[in-house]
């Protein structure tokens, strides 16, 4: 971080800080009961058809509204943290010692207060969510022993429970730091909070759940982020903070691909949940409609506005008129967001589950017969994160390396064809054949894990996206707010990636996972929720990435190893890895029986066989990374060789080889003295 200017001590940023804080309290406060309103009238609507559907006694007002008023006040406080959390992480830069700017402090501070209240709506909604599921007053359902149950068989109760923990988590940490770095980690735990609500409701049960999960999990992602994102701005510039005219352009940026996501997201989302013809005649698909109407109104008056208010930013010393237009788009965007709360408690169109399978009950969709080369191949399914993820990755790399070309400097095909191909078999992995293949058959869910953290890692390391982001993106300059790129510099040379790029770290993570996951039980405790394949599939990349990062990589690492540590850190590792595939196929019972056996699957197989198929699997897929790595390490010493050759040729030159001629005078000089 390269901007120069004195570090401001706490208490000055507390000074700071504190003169618009009366404002700022009252505008997001009143945005948050503007959100609850909204819920509250929305939920009316729909309150006595949903007591109806679900069958329980009606467990009165208390827990009628306050369920809605709770999880708009809630969700609203979660927006506003994770937007504050990235305002001071991205939007605005730190001071030349990393510690936060004013502006990076005050919002901080905001989004410490708001995980806060995000952690007490939750833990406040844990007696509501019993209340409601089981039709008792609140009265009931708020004593201990009733709620501790209640922890055992609500899963809403479960879910809540959750969410508080990493809101309390991301508010913990977003208190008590002073400088940049640790703002991430308050972006991490916040994004955690919304995961439990976002894996449970309307979305996770049924036909085609998992695509209607994966578009819920996109769509309140990046609603949080416009949100907060536009409270963090309004509230800087309601503050006149000397970058606001940067952080405003920067939030334009993220806005711009949130409605994107945002859009898209829903459109699926509202495909799957409900059939065309009941749009309009349902209250859900009016409901729908009306979110859709909100959303695009928002889109229209964010870009007209920030088109005539940003150039404004720059030149007054009060920014009015943005803040004006900014605070008519928060209130449209809280009640927006109260509109999404009130959806979310409205019941979607009865569907006709006459004819779902068991299959397509427990995994979101069919499976037409056994998996066969064709099937692989033809038979797909485009997963919306990890097929997204592997689009976007090879876009965002094929720009980079054009923006060289363009500049005329030479990129290596081969890190270009590395990259490219372990995009294409991250698709594939996920959205073909084997990807919907994967959750209903062992040995293709090994086939599937192979591949996510064994060839795909290798070649996604070896195309050296770090390098190619260095390279392509223009440095800050000296005395500038900091950019992508000195923030990649600063994540890389992290303590964080100091201790994961640790050699024992990053084995264990990569081997150790293996042994813990299927012969330690707890693939057989988490294989029926569509939430564990995310976090499986998500941690078969990164322990390989981070694996394969530390004893192949060619970017630039917070560790220097050497070619020959290197060689010993693979050696030592994949035997590990071999053991593990001769292990699953010694076993002697079948790994998570009750669930494949639930599947009821319309072709036979025997278990059994189908895991020791697996463990075949996982032990030779080890063979095509080890010829990869041993290649690629070739290749490193020899180059590593090679300058030091011409290192050794140019001071050779440049000293007239004094070296050697130091070494033929102790010669000398030693056999006189024989």
């Amino acid at each position: 971080m390269t901007r120069s200017s004195t570090s401001a001590s706490p208490d000055q940023n507390r000074d700071a800080m504190n003169e618009p804080r009366g404002v700022v309290t009252a505008v997001l406060w009143a945005s948050g009961w503007l959100a609850a309103i909204v819920a509250i009238a929305v939920t009316a609507i729909s309150a006595t058809t949903a007591l109806r559907l679900t069958g329980v006694p009606d467990p009165g007002p208390l827990t009628t509204y306050g369920l809605p008023t709770l999880t708009a006040i809630g969700e609203f406080a979660a927006a506003i943290a994770l937007g504050c959390a990235v305002f001071a992480a991205f939007f605005v830069p730190p001071q030349s010692d990393n510690v936060l700017d004013v502006g990076g402090y005050r919002a901080i501070r905001i989004a410490a207060s708001s995980a806060l209240v995000w952690s007490v709506c939750a833990l406040l909604l844990m007696p509501l969510s019993a209340s409601e599921v089981s039709g008792s007053p609140l009265s009931e359902a708020i004593k201990p022993a009733n709620l501790i149950n209640a922890y055992g068989q609500v899963a809403e109760v479960r879910t809540w429970f959750w969410t508080a923990v990493f809101a309390l988590v991301a508010a913990i940490i977003a208190r008590t730091i002073l400088k940049w770095g640790p703002t991430v980690a308050v972006i991490a735990f916040t994004i955690f909070s919304l995961m439990p609500s976002a894996l449970a409701g309307h979305s996770s049960s049924g036909g085609n759940h998992d695509i209607a999960t994966n578009s819920l999990i996109l769509h309140l992602i990046g609603a949080t982020l416009w949100l907060g994102g536009l409270a963090a701005v309004v509230v800087y510039a309601l503050a006149s903070g000397r970058w606001r005219g940067l952080a405003v352009r920067r939030f334009s940026r993220v806005a711009f691909w949130c409605i994107i996501v945002v859009g898209l997201s829903g459109v699926v989302n509202a495909a799957v949940r409900v059939p065309l013809d009941q749009l309009f005649s349902d209250t859900y698909g009016q409901l729908v409609i009306a979110k859709v109407a909100a959303l695009i109104v928002l889109g229209a008056l964010g870009a007209w506005h920030r088109r005539v208010t940003i150039a404004q930013l720059d030149s007054a010393e009060r920014p009015s008129l943005f803040v004006r237009f900014g605070l008519v788009e928060l209130a449209v965007f809280a009640a927006t967001f109260g509109l999404a709360v009130g959806l979310s408690r409205t019941p979607p169109p009865a569907l006709d589950t006459a004819d779902v399978s068991s299959v397509e009950n427990a995994i979101g969709y069919d499976l037409d017969g056994p998996p066969t080369f064709v099937r692989f191949v033809t038979d797909w399914r485009f997963d919306l994160i990890f097929g997204l993820a592997a689009i976007v990755l090879a876009v965002v790399y094929i720009r980079g390396v054009v923006r060289l070309k363009r500049r005329g400097d030479d990129w290596p095909i081969g890190r270009t064809f590395a990259w490219l191909l372990g995009c294409l078999l991250l698709l594939l992995a996920t959205s073909s054949g084997l990807g919907r293949y994967a959750p209903a058959m062992f040995s293709v869910h090994m086939i599937a894990h192979m591949l996510m953290s064994m060839m795909i890692p290798v070649l996604l390391v070896l195309g050296g996206p770090v390098t190619l982001a260095l390279r392509a993106l223009p440095p800050a300059g000296r005395g500038n707010p900091p950019g992508p790129r000195e923030w990649i510099q600063a994540g890389v040379h992290s303590g964080p990636s100091r201790f994961l790029t640790h050699p024992l770290i990053a084995a264990i993570m990569f081997v150790g996972s293996f042994y813990l996951l299927y012969l330690g039980g707890l693939y057989e405790s988490v294989v029926e929720y569509h939430a564990a394949h995310l976090l499986m599939n998500l941690h078969f990349l990164l322990s390989g990435y981070l694996f394969y990062w530390l004893v192949i990589g060619i970017d630039p690492a917070p560790r220097q190893v050497k070619p020959v540590a290197k060689l010993g850190i693979v050696l030592g590792s994949l035997p590990f890895h071999a053991f593990f595939g001769v292990a699953l196929m010694m076993t002697t019972a079948v790994i998570a029986e009750n669930y494949y056996r639930g599947l009821n699957l319309p072709w036979t197989y025997n278990l059994f066989d189908d895991q020791r198929a697996g463990g075949g699997i996982a032990w030779a897929a080890g063979e095509i990374p080890l010829v990869v790595i041993m290649l690629a390490l070739l290749v490193q010493w020899q180059r590593s060789d090679t300058r030091q050759a011409k290192r050794y040729d140019r001071n050779a030159v440049r000293d007239h080889d004094a070296e050697l001629e130091n070494y033929n005078e102790m010669l000398k000089e030693l056999n006189k003295r024989g």
